[in-house]
């Protein structure tokens, strides 16, 4: 389960996004950097699980 945090984060963030552009909430500066963060934290801790796998 552990190996799939990375993904599970950004597909979080691809979702907060989603739907705050789907209820039109594209004005608010903290739910976009929340969805953005959780993508950029999600694909951080992708590389580093992985490269933690290969060794």
């Amino acid at each position: 389960m552990k190996k799939y945090l990375g993904i599970a984060l950004i597909v979080l963030g691809a979702i907060i996004l989603l739907v705050s552009y789907l209820a039109e909430f594209v004005d608010y500066n903290p739910v976009q950097f929340s969805g953005l963060g959780l993508i950029i934290a999600g694909l951080i801790a992708h590389i580093l699980i992985t490269r933690r796998i290969r060794e």
